[in-house]
């Protein structure tokens, strides 16, 4: 009796979760597919935290993994000189209302925001959540959308030396370092993670040819170092 419950339990099981449908990136990601944009204009973030520097931080780097993914990106800086010029820097203006200016302005298929909800320095790490929206700039549908939470642990850095001059001496250099660098880094990975399932674009040699690649969470959970 015992094995013949055993084995239906493991039976239901094998049925529930072959029940489970793994998508595909054309699947998941469809309208990207069916839009076909090749020219990206990444908006300035939308920073929901206290963190002043975090909407800099993560907007000088979100540009590297989609021209590495076959995109062409409108340039961050010539992007900002214009935006700001027209008082339209605060990208909130815009994430809910029509985009068809920017493509008559700048010559963009599809806008890229970012919006920056936990962005949090701790005495071993650093703790980010940010969403990734890329909608279209002749539709306005969002083609795109992935979530990331992300802990960059930097314990194993801090960890040198059991004197005092030597502690101090880390807790100085980590200071100085943590200001900038860690968070870049947190801002970078953040970055590769979420794009990394992201189709290819024109200027790939894999773009229309990843359809059946096997897509990726759209809420991605990391702890990095």
């Amino acid at each position: 009796m015992k094995k013949i419950v055993f084995f239906a339990v493991v039976v239901c099981c094998f049925v529930a979760s072959s029940c489970v449908a793994t998508k595909t990136r054309g699947e998941q990601y469809s309208r990207l597919y069916d839009e076909k944009p090749l020219t990206l204009l990444v908006l300035p973030p939308i920073n929901n935290t206290t963190n002043v520097e975090a909407k800099e931080l993560l907007y000088t780097s979100i540009s590297v993994p989609l021209i590495e993914a076959g995109y062409y990106v409108v340039s961050p800086h010539l992007a900002m000189e214009m935006l700001k010029a027209e008082s339209a820097y605060d990208a909130e203006l815009f994430v809910n209302q029509d985009l068809t200016q920017f493509g008559k302005v700048f010559g963009t298929d599809a806008v890229v925001f970012s919006v920056i909800d936990t962005w949090q320095k701790h005495l071993s790490g650093i703790t980010t959540k940010i969403r990734y929206i890329i909608k279209s700039s002749k539709t306005n549908e969002i083609i795109f959308e992935r979530t990331c939470e992300l802990y960059l642990d930097l314990s194993a850095s801090n960890a040198h030396s059991n004197s005092l001059l030597g502690a101090l001496t880390n807790l100085a250099v980590t200071a100085i370092k943590t200001a900038s660098t860690d968070h870049i880094v947190a801002a970078r990975k953040c970055n590769k993670y979420v794009f990394q399932d992201i189709p290819r674009g024109q200027y790939h040699p894999d773009y229309q040819l990843d359809k059946d690649t096997k897509a990726e969470p759209a809420e991605v959970k990391r702890t990095v170092r």
